[in-house]
């Protein structure tokens, strides 16, 4: 199923990588890059186009806000990073301030009553809130990134330490997509093997600590996370795009499932054409289930903060 994407933060490291791994994969029709910076989203936008010859039949342009309102998905990108010596709660103020603007920007600009809003921006899991909150928008029609990407990372780094096949790796993080995140060890399999069988637990404490500093990590080294978090974005667009009814761990708002209401986080949820189909209580271990709900309690103390 064909479909107009717009990135708002097109011309950033994320949303750029994004655009490039949709193009890559050629299945939406077409990308549209938005940016505060109008030059570098229209500089990025080229850059992808000289290589549609090789990649694909697809529109690909640079715009404004306005050019969002026939998107069938608006992801957004853009957000700022932490200055030094600044709060996290700070931070996450800024943050929903700039991100605000961007609401109102597309709510002047009149979006498709069946519109996708995305959320890519950290924290994402309030960000998704605010959408809600903020914009009354469809709460099937708000998804975040959530663990999307964390779940990439710990898959790939259990793979990468045991040298097995990164794909027949299966193993989940659920809730906040930040300090509390829990992973799922009770379901993690190779091949249909327990890793639980594989993994001794200091082993497993040890991958799970390493992916939940690798993003941190990355930034350290090269500035910020780009490849895995644009393949992630895909992942989900796809999902969408294809009407997949793919199973992926992204934040939207729950209400029932772990005894969770009205936190945005991330659990198992079945992702097509009209967004999200359904979340899925899946069974966890009680140690699990007791993180997952301190993960939401966490969140929703953030949330009563935000001004």
């Amino acid at each position: 199923m064909s479909i107009k994407v717009s990135i708002i933060g097109g011309g950033g490291r994320v949303g750029s990588n994004a655009a490039f791994a949709l193009q890559c994969a050629g299945i939406v029709r077409e990308i549209s890059l938005i940016d505060a910076n109008p030059d570098l989203a229209a500089g990025e936008a080229l850059d992808l186009l000289h290589g549609s010859s090789i990649l694909g039949n697809q529109i690909i342009t640079s715009g404004t806000p306005d050019t969002a309102s026939d998107a069938d998905v608006i992801c957004i990108t853009a957000g700022s990073r932490r200055k030094p010596d600044e709060s996290r709660l700070d931070l996450i103020n800024r943050n929903v301030s700039i991100f605000k603007s961007i609401l109102d920007d597309l709510r002047a600009n009149k979006l498709r009553h069946d519109a996708i809003i995305f959320v890519v921006s950290n924290p994402v899991d309030i960000l998704t809130r605010l959408v809600l909150d903020y914009l009354d928008w469809p709460s099937n029609q708000v998804i975040g990134l959530g663990t999307v990407l964390d779940t990439a990372r710990f898959r790939s780094m259990i793979a990468a330490d045991q040298q097995l096949p990164p794909q027949q790796v299966k193993a989940l993080i659920l809730g906040e997509h930040g300090d509390s995140m829990v992973p799922i060890w009770s379901s993690a399999t190779v091949a249909g093997c327990s890793l639980t069988s594989i993994l001794s637990p200091n082993k497993q404490n040890e991958l799970f600590t390493r992916t939940k500093g690798s993003g941190a990590e990355v930034i350290k080294r090269k500035g910020g996370a780009g490849y895995a978090v644009g393949a992630s974005i895909a992942e989900v667009i796809h999902a969408i795009a294809l009407n997949s009814h793919a199973i992926l761990p992204v934040s939207s708002q729950i209400n029932g499932p772990y005894t969770v209401r009205d936190t945005c986080f991330s659990i198992p949820t079945t992702i097509g054409r009209s967004g999200i189909i359904r979340t899925h209580e899946v069974e966890l271990w009680p140690k699990e289930t007791a993180a997952l709900q301190a993960s939401a309690r966490a969140l929703d103390e953030t949330w009563s903060k935000i001004t």
